[in-house]
């Protein structure tokens, strides 16, 4: 299933520097993993 880009909050669950994603838990949702690429991944500053 593929969501609509959108800003999310969250814990990161495993990410793997090497092959550039990982893993995040969604505050709120602790059931659901969601897919995190490096290339997707916005920060402040």
């Amino acid at each position: 299933m593929q969501r609509d880009m959108a800003m999310l909050n969250g814990t990161v669950k495993w990410f793997n520097n090497a092959k550039g994603y990982g893993f995040i838990l969604e505050d709120g949702k602790p059931d659901e993993d969601l897919f995190a690429h490096y290339s997707a991944i916005q920060m402040d500053g």
